[in-house]
């Protein structure tokens, strides 16, 4: 248990990030989806080029999992529509609640306890998927 505090240490640290750099703010995610403002874009695209970095950066120094594997990222099987309708789902659902996943957690942080509905139906809509994955096209 000892070895996953320093997760949580840097899961507060990033819900600290992401509260002061008003990433989880419903206004700031509107003007995204309006096309008025960079700020959001300029936190994802930051988010993304860290992300290459620090892949990048651990397969140079041969960074183990907290199980001690190699780290590695599987390859997605390739498809559009797939990624479209999906992509699409997840978009209106952010779009719709201002919240993707990550921030929803830490809105309840911050006080915003009505994002508790969102989180419900979240976990009901993956749990539903899970249920329906076999029936559906991939």
């Amino acid at each position: 248990m000892g070895k996953y505090i320093k997760f949580f240490v840097v899961g507060i640290f990033f819900g600290i990030v992401l509260v002061k750099s008003e990433a989880v703010s419903w206004y700031r995610i509107f003007e995204m989806f309006k096309f008025q403002s960079f700020h959001m874009y300029g936190i994802i695209g930051t988010a993304v080029l860290t992300g290459i970095l620090l892949l990048k950066l651990s397969k140079i120094n041969k960074i183990k999992t907290t199980e001690g594997n190699s780290l590695k990222v599987p390859l997605k099987e390739r498809g559009f529509t797939r990624y479209i309708i999906g992509g699409t789902i997840f978009g209106l659902g952010w779009a719709l609640c201002g919240a993707c996943p990550g921030p929803m957690y830490i809105l309840v942080g911050t006080g915003a306890f009505s994002i508790l509905i969102v989180i419900i139906a979240a976990l009901l809509g993956t749990y539903v998927y899970g249920i329906l994955k076999n029936k559906l096209p991939h």
